[in-house]
């Protein structure tokens, strides 16, 4: 996607993202956990990684555009920070999400 004005980012170009991921639940799962790590990984990571986010997302993939999807990507889940690079951050929250939980990651 192209920004409406002259900027380095509307040119294809990557970062080393990191993306925190924050889940919560009143109660575990079978297995005593909240989520599986690795399903989080699965959805997130190994769907993104190498990939060309203008291809993958249906939006402009913005810091703050990838961290509501991740949000959206889990019941779990209350907030997503997405680092694109060292001071560039930005936070997602799902405002519908209960409070109350017990478990946190």
């Amino acid at each position: 996607m192209s920004l409406p004005y002259e900027s380095k980012c509307s040119r294809l170009h990557g970062h080393n993202w990191t993306i925190t991921v924050f889940l919560a639940s009143r109660e575990v799962n079978a297995e005593g956990m909240v989520i599986d790590f690795k399903r989080v990984k699965e959805k997130v990571h190994d769907y993104l990684d190498h990939g060309n986010f203008n291809d993958l997302l249906p939006f402009n993939p913005t810091a703050e555009n990838i961290a509501a999807w991740v949000v959206e990507q889990f019941p779990q889940c209350y907030k997503a920070i997405v680092e694109e690079s060292n001071g560039n951050v930005a936070q997602a929250y799902d405002d519908h999400f209960p409070i109350e939980a017990k478990y946190l990651m």
